[in-house]
């Protein structure tokens, strides 16, 4: 929990004094979108990994 916590202070310290509006904005949702890339991009691997796909 502590580290969700810290996580959560790290990201509101980022963009707490960034500047324009619409800079802040464009970078929360640029955030969002390559977490949300890297969790599809982990469950493509786990899925190859589960299913039993050979790596060459």
């Amino acid at each position: 929990m502590q580290k969700l916590l810290l996580f959560k202070e790290i990201y509101l310290e980022a963009f707490k004094n960034l500047g324009h509006m619409l800079l802040t904005k464009y970078f929360k949702f640029f955030f969002w979108f390559c977490f949300a890339m890297l969790l599809v991009v982990m469950y493509a691997f786990t899925y190859r990994i589960a299913t039993g796909f050979v790596f060459d």
